[in-house]
């Protein structure tokens, strides 16, 4: 993993915008980790995707302003509200006449994103409708464990997920290197799934859904959450190198994570739970020379 700032124009680089689950969180106890809800940066080079668009949407647009692309590949997991209620907040995204925003949602049997994001985006809920903000908003929809293929020659992998009206994994690869975003995830009686276990197999990084303390989970069973210590099986089965966990629980306090965060890479070294603004690279792989 490579620090901040030094990464190069081919790595592949995930920046984390929002980090909790559920609901965002505020407070003098929630600092180091964040409080904004699912928001994930991930370049394939110069070539942008954003997972999610929770509230850490809104930081993401605020960071990089009018430098963003004019075409936003958006990916949703899901959406249930923690992961899309930040959409019409992305100013730079929404406020350019001239910007396209490209939404995918893999768990709705093939429909796109559209008549749920027009239910939300509307009044009562909301002051206005999407196709009155200046950005253009294009939806696709497509399922769950199909390839999506980009009209620039880059391909994202996906995954069916174990969640509550379902759930979309994905899986970037980039210069010899591969990166999985595996959010919102409940584990099963057989663990590591062999479909999943397939997907993430030799991953650089496995992003995962760590919600829950192995003593909450059981009240919790079937919310569609997962631990971090299911995730350090599966990573340990799939040769993962290295395992981010994502999705925390609103009420866990800083202190509460950096003493799970100490458990956790006591049974994996290259573990770490998620922060906002933390930005991994993963350095580009030198092609090797073909035998003459």
């Amino acid at each position: 993993m490579t620090m901040k700032g030094l990464s190069a124009p081919n790595d592949l680089t995930i920046r984390f915008w929002g980090v909790r689950g559920s609901t965002c969180t505020s407070g003098p106890n929630f600092v180091e980790f964040g409080g904004h809800t699912p928001c994930v940066e991930v370049r394939c080079g110069e070539r942008l995707f954003v997972i999610d668009a929770g509230t850490g949407i809104h930081a993401f647009g605020a960071h990089h302003g009018q430098n963003l692309p004019k075409r936003i590949d958006l990916l949703f997991s899901h959406l249930h509200l923690d992961h899309v209620t930040g959409l019409a907040f992305c100013k730079p995204a929404v406020l350019d006449r001239e910007r396209e925003i490209h939404t995918y949602c893999g768990n709705l049997d093939g429909a796109s994103a559209a008549e749920a994001l027009d239910r939300l985006f509307a009044p009562p809920l909301f002051p206005i409708t999407l196709d009155m903000i200046p950005a253009r908003f294009v939806h696709h929809g497509f399922r769950s464990g199909e390839t999506l293929h980009f009209s620039d020659g880059v391909a994202v992998d996906t995954l069916p997920l174990r969640h509550p009206q379902g759930a979309t994994g994905y899986r970037f690869r980039h210069a010899g290197r591969t990166a999985c975003y595996i959010s919102d995830i409940e584990h099963g009686e057989v663990w590591p799934e062999p479909d999943l276990l397939h997907f993430v197999r030799g991953a650089d990084l496995v992003m995962f859904d760590g919600m829950f303390t192995e003593g909450e989970y059981p009240a919790c069973r079937g919310w569609g959450h997962s631990t971090w210590q299911k995730g350090v099986d599966l990573c340990r089965a799939a040769d993962v190198r290295q395992l981010g966990i994502v999705h925390h629980y609103p009420q866990h306090s800083d202190a509460l994570l950096r003493d799970l965060e100490q458990q956790l890479q006591a049974a994996m070294p290259t573990a770490f739970l998620a922060r906002e603004r933390q930005e991994v690279v993963l350095p580009a792989r030198a092609r090797v020379p073909e035998p003459a």
